[in-house]
């Protein structure tokens, strides 16, 4: 098979509008076809207009009956060509309704299935421009491009129709205008095209620039000197600026000559000197030249149209290209239907697991352990070792990129996320907890749970008291009447995976958010909790893990100690020299020579 006939056999890509408008493709166009046939008959009272000219101005003078049949015909073409129209409108917002409504829910199951590393990667003001703005972009594609493009392009053609028709020589020379316009206008999109991704990514800039600052007013108004915090949005609107004036400037010449080039009265003059002209030459009669005065000026508003909901089509590419860069995210990968396999007990294997969120980037490397039935494994290390992201591992926020890891015998990546989160429950050092009531937060993973149950939950995550105090209790809503201090909150989500019941429960750094009388409450929860559990905790102080049964020392993503406290201090590695760093060394010495 030659070349030609492999470029042949090859699948057609779709562009990115194709794809995103594919559920409604074609209640647009009938919508444009509507709009089409609306604009036409809403000229013919136009051309009954200039025949009832033509008739004044010839010798015979007006026939009543002629001029009551065109008042008529153009008074009813009218009324249908605006009932075409508004039924075009309707039903270009309506499957614009559908859309946005199908890419919302779309982008939303998407995102709620692509790993967590995908989000670290990216700039949540990147994920709102696609979810937000650029859905808003695509309102104006929908619901307006193809019924005012099928306006404009009607009012064209039936005008081209009626003019050809009246009397093709003045026809041709009335036109020559157009094609300065579309000459002009070209230079212009294609000047538009070169700077638009320019201008595109400024935007986005910007975007970002204010979630930063928004994200951390607090930091800006306690620390802030002079406009020192501002930089980065200042930056990001002066670099806008630029784009713009990079995106502008090309288009201001040739879109001032395109538009000197249509403007009606250019049009009209150029009508009137060749009507004139032909008169002259007796190649038609002075009253012919009427319906070419009136009509042809009129192709000025369609074309300028066409110019403008163009220019909208460059922005709706964009964004229909960002959206659907977004709804073709990788997502995590899930067990064929009918073939999850459910994990026979629950030991823990990490098998040569390496991970990193991009090329060139790893955090984890041929990381091997076992975490026993029962059994407390602890992982320690230095500042961006890699210990949240082995926890996240676990939790299956994302897939090792080498390697596997196990529950039971079976790799996580063959297991249905509910089953395992029955078996794996979390309390994070990052608490999330949604708009709803606290009841709600608490039975998120179980939400048939009883009242009884989520209470009984919320005693042993030491936060039951507190609640009771809120002015709706349980049915106060997080955010509203429910206002929760970090420690507080940490106590909910210790709530949350206690009514889970797992036998597994994994512990990123519970207490970082807690103040000294928080803590003492969170610990006391987390020990009656852990009992008899197998436990993975992620820990920077030593102290609160020295009695675990297995400790993982990471360092660059990789094991560099593994044992239990006394042994590694014994080692004198890196396991001591952070236990010393921590001014832990009285404690180190004690517990060696109880050994």
């Amino acid at each position: 098979m030659d070349t030609h006939d492999k470029a042949s056999t090859r699948p057609k890509v779709r562009g990115p509008i194709s794809q995103i408008l594919q559920p409604v493709r074609g209640r647009l166009i009938v919508a444009g076809l509507l709009a089409a046939a609306g604009a036409m008959l809403t000229l013919v009272p136009l051309a009954g207009i200039a025949h009832i000219g033509k008739m004044a101005l010839a010798d015979n003078g007006l026939d009543p009956a002629q001029v009551w049949w065109a008042l008529m015909a153009g008074v009813a073409s009218l009324c249908a060509g605006m009932l075409l129209i508004s039924g075009a409108e309707l039903l270009a917002h309506l499957a614009d309704n559908r859309i946005t409504h199908h890419l919302r829910r779309a982008l939303v199951q998407r995102l709620s299935s692509v790993p967590l590393g995908w989000f670290t990667s990216r700039a949540s003001g990147e994920v709102k421009q696609a979810m937000q703005d650029d859905i808003n972009t695509l309102h104006s594609l929908t619901a307006h491009f193809f019924t005012t493009s099928g306006r404009a392009l009607g009012a064209v053609l039936i005008s081209l129709i009626y003019l050809f028709t009246m009397d093709w020589r003045m026809a041709i020379v009335s036109l020559l205008p157009f094609p300065g316009f579309f000459l002009f206008f070209a230079r212009a999109m294609k000047a538009s095209q070169t700077n638009m991704q320019a201008f595109t990514a400024g935007m986005g800039r910007i975007d970002n620039s204010v979630v930063e600052f928004v994200n951390g007013i607090a930091v800006v108004k306690s620390f802030s000197t002079g406009t020192r915090a501002h930089s980065s949005y200042r930056e990001a609107i002066d670099a806008f600026a630029l784009a713009f004036i990079g995106f502008t400037r090309p288009l201001v010449a040739p879109m001032a000559n395109a538009n000197a080039m249509i403007a009606p009265v250019t049009v009209l003059g150029v009508v009137l000197v060749f009507g004139t002209l032909f008169v002259g030459l007796g190649w038609i009669a002075a009253p012919d030249v009427l319906p070419f005065a009136l009509v042809t000026p009129g192709l000025c508003g369609p074309l300028l149209l066409l110019h403008y909901i163009t220019h909208d089509l460059n922005h709706a590419t964009g964004a229909a290209r960002r959206v659907q860069a977004l709804l073709d995210t990788p997502v995590l990968e899930q067990p064929a239907p009918g073939m999850p396999q459910s994990p026979k007990g629950n030991e823990i294997r990490f098998e040569g697991v390496g991970y990193g969120y991009d090329t060139g980037r790893r955090v984890l490397a041929d990381v091997s352990f076992t975490l026993k039935p029962g059994t407390t494994t602890a992982i320690v290390g230095r500042s961006g070792s890699g210990k949240s992201t082995l926890a996240r591992l676990l939790l299956r926020f994302f897939d090792p990129t080498q390697g596997r890891v196990t529950l039971g015998g079976v790799d996580l990546r063959e297991i249905e996320t509910c089953s395992l989160y029955r078996h794996i429950g979390f309390v994070l050092q990052e608490v999330r907890l949604i708009h709803a009531s606290v009841r709600d937060n608490i039975a998120l993973g179980r939400p048939s749970a009883s009242q009884q149950q989520i209470e009984d939950a919320a005693r042993t995550a030491n936060i039951h008291q507190r609640i009771l105090e809120l002015p709706r209790g349980y049915d106060s809503v997080v955010g509203e009447d429910a206002q929760f201090s970090g420690g507080e909150q940490q106590r909910v989500s210790i709530a949350r995976a206690v009514l889970l019941d797992p036998p597994v429960l994994v512990l990123d750094e519970a207490t970082a958010a807690a103040d000294a009388q928080s803590e003492v409450a969170i610990q006391d929860a987390l020990s009656r909790f852990a009992a008899g559990r197998t436990l993975l905790v992620i820990a920077h102080r030593l102290d609160s893990i020295m009695h675990a049964d297995q400790i993982i020392v990471l360092d660059n993503g990789i094991v560099h100690e593994q044992g239990r406290h006394d042994e590694l201090l014994l080692r004198k590695g890196l396991y001591a020299h952070l236990w010393a760093q921590g001014g832990y060394s009285q404690s180190a010495d004690l517990a060696v020579s109880s050994c």
